[in-house]
């Protein structure tokens, strides 16, 4: 039989809904997430057309300023894929500048599964990346008027000194894969966050900008900014990687701490926070 009675500890009530996140902050989250599914794939594209990366104002065969380089070379082995970083060399074949079926490989930068169009389509590309990449400039800007006027930017993204000298344990609780699911941002968010949107994407957007001819005749001072075109096109796809490692690790702390809960959240505004701790729990914490 099974044992009841007065040893056997009361279930924990579940946590408030509270609600978290605006109309505005959900659907400046989700364009972001639509124009970043389509601009990466296209980019990808755009950069197989050349897939090196230079520092400087000048580019081409005549130059040794190349900080990457994804190409296919001949081996006594055969055609092998090959990156080059900063000079050195790693062998890469299967996935970069070598890679397909393997009775017929295909010399290109990223493999076909990875861009948008699969197949090569330079045109195809720039048409997809131009147009989302304008969509997600205008979110920004719309994020950050509206995110002023709202008090969101100032309440929930800017660090506090609070924060700050929080950071250290929160830092310790993710790493412990331990979540406190409270109705405001945790110091580590508030850090990251404000630098994807303060840092990375405006970035994204002035770096693209400065790769178009037109907006170099319309502002030239962006060439003196990031160095020349080609300096801006490698911060660009810099940029670009740092965005995609946070909405991996994103993805990743939305399934540790529980997608439902989370997506819920982001799609409705209310979000479940812990339940309050115990009476005595509280006690046995001040104590210590």
């Amino acid at each position: 039989m099974p044992l009841t009675g007065s040893l056997s500890p009361a279930p924990r009530q579940p946590g408030p809904l509270v609600r978290r996140h605006a109309l505005w902050t959900r659907a400046t989250h989700w364009s972001w997430a639509l124009c970043i599914a389509f601009l990466v794939p296209s980019g990808l594209q755009i950069f197989n057309a050349h897939p090196v990366l230079y520092w400087g104002q000048e580019s081409g065969f005549g130059y040794d300023n190349a900080v990457l380089r994804i190409m296919a070379v001949e081996t006594p082995a055969g055609l092998r894929g090959r990156t080059e970083i900063l000079g050195h060399g790693f062998d890469t074949t299967g996935l970069l500048g070598l890679s397909g079926p393997a009775e017929r490989p295909q010399s290109r930068g990223f493999p076909a599964w990875s861009t948008l169009p699969s197949y090569r389509d330079l045109g195809t590309g720039r048409v997809i990346h131009f147009f989302f990449a304008w969509l997600l400039a205008a979110t920004l800007a719309l994020w950050f008027l509206g995110s002023l006027l709202n008090g969101h930017l100032r309440r929930d993204i800017l660090p506090r000194p609070r924060d700050l000298r929080a950071l250290p344990a929160d830092i310790a609780s993710h790493a412990r894969l331990r979540f406190h699911r409270a109705a405001e941002y945790g110091a580590l968010q508030k850090l990251s966050y404000g630098a994807v949107l303060g840092i990375v994407l405006p970035v994204i957007v002035l770096t693209g900008l400065t790769m178009s001819p037109t907006m170099n005749a319309a502002w030239p001072w962006l060439l003196d900014l990031f160095g020349g075109r080609q300096s801006a096109r490698t911060l660009h796809f810099v940029a670009a990687f740092l965005l995609l490692a946070f909405l991996a690790v994103h993805l990743l702390m939305v399934l540790l701490a529980g997608p439902l809960n989370e997506l819920r959240a982001m799609i409705t505004g209310w979000y479940r926070t812990d339940p309050p701790a115990p009476a005595a729990m509280k006690g046995r914490d001040h104590d210590r």
